[in-house]
């Protein structure tokens, strides 16, 4: 659903794209202001500058999809938009990953025109032959209105030169190599493996904007000044220039004058980063608790601290590392009077964190805390019917939910619009469901005592598990509770057959509109959202599917 609004936004900004690179390229191939630069350098001052305003363009788009304070106050300021419109959101990532692409692709164009360029003006600079581009190139060379940066024909390995004895050219290398740095360390195998040196080089974003601001301050690529134009006009003398005579009187014999072209690159400045962020701040601990499975839980202090269902905040803890932040889903509910996050060992910053809590020191390490940030799971009561997915630790976004429902239900809630919740939570091994049964107990409990049985189904499904543990369920297949978990819903031993699972909820609820969550790898994603659309049916009036994602 929404997929024409995601093609309508692609459509817009690749749109925005070809129509700059196009209107530069003809205006600086055909306009006239350029027609000696042009004489130098043919058609590859084209290419640079269209690829300069692109560049120009999408730097100024990069940061956006990923500013988590604007991200959330659109989601705040688009809660009465339909649903689709605020879907769009969730794609942040997806975008900002496509800009970077675009700017990968524009640096390179962009860089390889330079070259070009470069070689050109040593060769014309070079030339004896009386060519427009030799005369051109020794014009004004004691004052500043030249044409040629390259001044000197001795000028050794020119291109080395300009790249580390100019200002453009010194920011030309800064800026591809930090980009260069922070396209590389962000594919899939390093987040997921070395995520300190994705999160480290990303940080290289700074020196690539201020090198941005000034690689255009020096000017080497010029074009003829107003001033000149109405004097001497290339149109009219530019032949005058090759076959003008010294006692010459013609008006087109005075030499024509130079000066910078405004920089393309540089010269457009966003205040993506002024987007009203609050501080990080530090927070109080008022519990550590340590589940099975190596899950470490920690409480804070919530003075001061407002939430919703479903949101995640950006944790730092000094006393491991003073610069790396980490995302982690809120799992307490917004009714209780502190917040909590569940932390488990899944790398180096993850396992020093729990083994820094294990060690049980008199003073706890402090807790840096940024936040809270929005996320899809924040309209789950906008549907009548939830389907939530959880895969391992994935299962937190769903605990605040949980939670939440639990205190709407104990203080009887009028304005609940869900009706039923599907919960499906997939586990490699049986440790991970026990940091979470207490909560499905209690919630089954009260369930029961209002007279709400039905409102909640859950299914736990095992994906990893042994003979011991198969013969171990069937031996005790009759009783009333479950040998695993100890709830009364039988965990099930495999994968979910999720056609199936989606043709029974479709089926329950004919007419209505069902919110699917996930939060969970991306194979998991295109299996839910490949049932999304092949159970929701093209009747407006009957049951529909919507798929949402975390994404962090």
């Amino acid at each position: 659903h929404g997929n024409w609004h995601r093609g309508a936004g692609l459509c817009s900004w690749l749109g925005i794209n070809v129509f700059l690179f196009t209107y530069y390229f003809l205006f600086f191939d055909q306009d006239e202001r350029y027609f000696y630069t042009r004489a130098i350098l043919g058609s590859a001052l084209a290419w640079a500058r269209a690829s300069a305003k692109c560049l120009n363009f999408n730097s100024m788009l990069i940061l956006l999809p990923v500013c988590r304070n604007l991200l959330s106050f659109l989601r705040g300021t688009c809660s009465c938009c339909r649903r689709t419109l605020r879907k769009q959101l969730d794609h942040n990532l997806t975008f900002h990953k496509l800009v970077a692409y675009a700017l990968a692709l524009f640096t390179a164009v962009h860089t390889i025109a330079h070259l070009f360029n470069l070689e050109r003006y040593n060769d014309s600079q070079q030339a004896t032959d009386g060519s427009l581009a030799a005369i051109l190139s020794k014009m004004h060379l004691n004052n500043n209105k030249w044409l040629n940066p390259i001044h000197s024909n001795q000028t050794v390995s020119t291109v080395e030169y300009v790249a580390f004895t100019t200002i453009p050219g010194l920011t030309g290398v800064i800026i591809t190599l930090a980009l260069i740095l922070m396209v590389t360390s962000s594919t899939e195998f390093i987040r997921r493996n070395y995520f300190e040196v994705f999160w480290y080089t990303h940080h290289l974003f700074f020196i690539y904007f201020v090198g941005l601001v000034i690689h255009g301050i020096a000017g080497l690529v010029r074009g003829q000044t107003e001033d000149s134009m109405e004097e001497v006009h290339p149109r009219h003398c530019a032949e005058y220039l090759v076959e003008k005579h010294e006692e010459c009187r013609h008006v087109c014999c005075k030499n024509p004058e130079f000066s910078s072209i405004p920089a393309e690159v540089g010269q457009q400045r966003d205040g993506v980063g002024a987007v009203g962020a609050p501080a990080p701040f530090s927070t109080p601990l008022v519990g550590v608790i340590m589940h099975p499975a190596k899950v470490l839980e920690l409480q804070m202090q919530k003075k001061g601290f407002r939430m919703e269902v479903g949101q995640y905040i950006f944790v730092n803890c000094p006393a491991i590392s003073l610069l790396e932040w980490h995302p982690f889903t809120l799992t307490s509910a917004p009714e209780e009077d502190f917040f909590s996050i569940h932390i488990r060992a899944a790398g180096d910053w993850t396992e020093r964190i729990i083994d820094t809590f294990q060690q049980q020191k008199p003073e706890m390490p402090r807790i840096e805390v940024d936040g809270p940030f929005g996320t899809a799971s924040e309209d789950v009561f906008q549907y009548e019917v939830a389907m939530l997915v959880g895969a391992g630790i994935g299962v937190t976004p769903f605990a605040s939910i949980l939670k939440s429902i639990w205190y709407k239900f104990q203080q009887a809630d009028q304005t609940l619009k869900t009706k039923k919740i599907y919960f499906y939570w997939l586990c490699r091994d049986t440790g991970a469901f026990a940091w979470f049964n207490d909560l499905l107990a209690s919630l089954e409990q009260k369930m029961a005592e209002s007279g709400k049985a039905d409102f909640l189904t859950y299914r736990l499904f095992l994906t990893g598990w042994d003979t011991s543990i198969a013969n171990n369920a069937a031996l005790h297949h009759d009783t009333a509770t479950d040998t695993v978990t100890g709830l009364r819903h039988k965990t099930i031993y495999g994968r979910p057959m999720w056609n199936a699972e989606f043709s029974a909820v479709a089926t329950a609820h004919p007419r209505s509109v069902v919110g699917v969550f996930l939060c969970g790898p991306g194979a998991l994603a295109k299996d839910l959202q490949r049932s999304c659309q092949q159970h929701s049916s093209l009747d407006p009036r009957k049951v529909k599917f919507y798929f949402n994602k975390e994404n962090f």
